[in-house]
């Protein structure tokens, strides 16, 4: 087992696996205020054409090196919502 690691090393590409451990996506940015180190979620990326989707922190499990591991199930991870880009 992988030891914890803290959301500022994370990197783009980085897996992103369901509460099942199956895959779902992989890391598109990570969203939080580094200064203040305040994480608030997870840009996703779940396909090659789809656009990324919002995890909100709460719904992060554990991150370890290499990945990011959710307490959704793939399907609810399918039903949340397009990321959108502050402006």
């Amino acid at each position: 087992m992988a030891d914890p690691v803290s959301w500022f090393v994370v990197e783009k590409g980085w897996k992103v696996v369901a509460a099942d451990g199956n895959e779902v996506g992989t890391v598109d940015e990570m969203l939080g205020d580094e200064e203040l180190d305040i994480f608030d979620g997870i840009a996703v990326s779940t396909g090659l054409i789809s656009s990324s989707v919002y995890v909100a922190s709460e719904h992060v499990d554990e991150i370890v090196e290499g990945a990011v591991r959710l307490s959704l199930a793939r399907d609810e991870v399918d039903r949340l919502d397009p990321y959108q880009p502050p402006r």
